[in-house]
């Protein structure tokens, strides 16, 4: 075991008479008498630290009272410790090789010279000692430790520099292999699910009559799953409505202290938006020093990098350089960001959003009162562009049918929640203990719910909103929903290579509403021109084989086709009405214009899962401003 070398504090020689402990000086006390800080500034931030999880030095910082320097060289006084700039004398490389970089990075601390028998270990804080001793001390008994502060940016490069391509490949591979999709296709039946389109397209051609009859069978019950689903969904969101005079869930006010809140915004040529972005974050109303917003930036986007540059960073923002990669995805990205993050929360938001200043006060107060298996809560996702075109407007009622009914019957039913990629806060040690994302699944967000829900957990919807832009023309939006039903059908193909496994975990439940979810969407895209060939059939179109069904086959599958519909267009006004904006129930009338687009997406997505099933189709952002000029 080592031998911690003691720390010599610094003591206020003012008061003779009491104990050392008693007469150690205070770190405001220091910074005021070396003249880097008034007392108005220290009163200030001791009012904000009663009512915060965190250090004085971090919120002086956060208001702009003092600069990291001074910080560090008033701890360094306070607490007796030396300091080392690892930019002019770095560490020695032989002690980096033996750390490991995420618990070095988490503690903010890594070994620096051996001199003699004694080891010198640089961290970023006294308090980070203990923690230090047991990950940065050596092999060999009797050896000896001491500690020198350094600047928190220098250690983080440090251990970058030094352990490039382990965090690189531990970002891409991070998700346990038995949940993550990277095998895809698997390598023993690489050929399996091709061989089962060219079966069922060998089946059309032999029998036709049977295979579409088959094909009906299928399409009648996952129709009528899905149209349950939103029956439940509807009626959830009337039950809601009822419980609203409840008592009241317990105010953040109520709590001691507020924990810190990471957010990740991962930035992919995102120079239109730079400024919008750092405006949205800067107007949460949430302590400044309590937030730890990092901007996840690609290596090769000196584009982004510029604007941000141009825009200017306050203290509480940080960029997270990703290293390059074959593999370009979000989840990749927020997968090597996230050891960086020193929240206890850990949220995510897009480039483009414009979050409810309130939100991240109201994930606190509900994850502090939630029980411990409430893993995550999912703020309500709506756009803002609405009025820019029809497409714009059948997108922002969708998204009003999805967040603000259809997701309300999945909480109630005890369904796993199939999350947004954007305003999801997670409680991080669940994050990072069921492998945070699978950074090879394009619907990172989709497949993560899942995942909790196998591991245990549940998710919450909030009521609060996130604003975001919605994809307003045709190109653009086919590409985005190609690239959601394409993760959504290698989501369905990963969690059901094991169907067993997949039914223990979630149960009888919760393994039909998965199927429910995936294998119904993907469903319901897919069979759009056969719902329209069999509806012209009914209105008169004289087709050849629509003599050949079954009576009975025929008049459920047309029931099941105008009850869904039916349901749907009940839906879609609610949700027109609960998202406060009524005017939008004249875009049902388009709907039947917006489903077809779902269907090109749907074709180009299955051709996709097996051509290229981990490209990423990006979303340009900004296109509105763009527009205008």
């Amino acid at each position: 075991m080592a031998q911690v070398l003691p720390f010599t504090p610094l003591v206020d020689e003012e008061s003779p008479g009491k104990d050392t402990a008693k007469r150690r000086v205070l770190l405001g006390d220091l910074l005021v008498r070396a003249g880097v800080l008034e007392a108005e500034g220290l009163a200030a931030a001791l009012d904000q630290q009663a009512g915060q999880d965190q250090r004085l030095g971090r919120i002086l910082i956060a208001n702009r009272s003092i600069s990291p320097e001074d910080l560090t060289a008033a701890l360094s006084r306070q607490s007796g410790l030396g300091r080392v700039d690892l930019r002019d004398t770095p560490p020695d490389p032989e002690l980096l090789a033996g750390i490991d970089p995420h618990l070095c990075l988490r503690i903010g601390a890594v070994p620096w010279r051996q001199i003699g028998g004694t080891r010198v270990v640089a961290i970023t804080h006294p308090d980070a000692a203990p923690e230090a001793e047991a990950a940065c001390s050596g092999p060999g008994p009797g050896q000896r430790l001491a500690f020198a502060l350094a600047a928190p940016d220098d250690i983080r490069r440090v251990i970058i520099e030094a352990h490039a391509a382990r965090l690189r490949d531990d970002a891409r591979d991070r998700c346990p292999e038995p949940f993550s999709c990277r095998g895809w296709p698997p390598a023993a039946g690489h050929w399996r699910p091709l061989l089962a389109l060219l079966a069922m397209a060998g089946a059309a051609v032999g029998a036709p009559v049977t295979a579409l009859m088959v094909l009906m069978l299928w399409i009648l019950l996952a129709n009528t799953m899905t149209t349950g689903l939103r029956l439940v969904a509807i009626l959830a969101r009337f039950r809601r409505g009822r419980r609203s005079a409840g008592p009241e869930t317990p105010r953040i006010a109520d709590y001691k202290k507020l924990p810190r809140v990471s957010i990740l915004v991962p930035l992919l040529r995102e120079e239109a938006v730079a400024r919008r972005l750092l405006d949205a974050l800067a107007a949460m109303d949430y302590p400044a020093a309590l937030l730890d917003i990092k901007l996840v930036l690609e290596e090769d986007d000196a584009i982004t990098r510029a604007a941000i540059e141009r825009a200017g960073l306050p203290s509480t923002v940080e960029v997270v350089t990703v290293p390059f990669d074959g593999l370009k995805t979000k989840p990749r990205a927020m997968n090597y960001a996230l050891p960086f993050c020193e929240g206890e929360i850990v949220g995510i938001y897009d480039a483009e959003d414009r979050p409810d200043p309130s939100q991240i006060r109201a994930v606190v107060e509900h994850l502090m009162h939630a029980p411990p298996e409430v893993a995550c809560v999912q703020a309500y996702l709506d756009f803002y562009n609405t009025e820019r075109n029809w497409l714009a407007r059948c997108f922002t009622l969708e998204y009003a049918i999805w967040f603000r009914v259809i997701l309300l019957g999945v909480q109630r039913l005890g369904i796993p929640i199939p999350l947004g990629g954007t305003s999801v806060f997670f409680r991080r040690k669940v994050l990072e203990a069921i492998g945070a994302w699978d950074a090879h699944n394009v619907t990172e967000d989709a497949d993560l719910g899942m995942r909790l829900a196998r591991f245990g957990y549940s998710c919450d919807m909030i009521d609060s909103t996130t604003w975001e832009e919605a994809n307003c023309r045709v190109g653009p939006w086919i590409r985005q929903r190609s690239r959601w039903l394409k993760g959504y059908a290698i989501t369905w193909a990963t969690h059901m290579r094991r169907p067993r496994s997949l039914f223990a975990d979630l149960g009888p439940r919760g393994f039909l509403g998965f199927q429910v979810l995936f294998l119904g969407a993907i469903t319901s895209y897919l069979s759009i021109p056969l719902f329209w060939v069999i509806w012209a059939g009914a209105v008169g179109l004289d087709l050849e084989f629509w003599h050949s069904f079954p009576a009975p086959l025929m008049h459920g599958f047309l029931a099941s086709m105008y009850l869904g519909q039916a349901v749907m267009l009940t839906i879609a006004a609610v949700a027109a009405r609960d998202s406060g904006r009524p005017r939008l129930v004249a875009a049902v009338l388009m709907l039947p214009l917006y489903w077809p687009l779902g269907a090109v997406a749907a074709y180009r997505a299955i051709a996709e899962v097996f051509t290229r099933p981990f490209y990423w189709h990006k979303t340009e952002h900004g296109v509105g401003e763009i527009l205008e000029t």
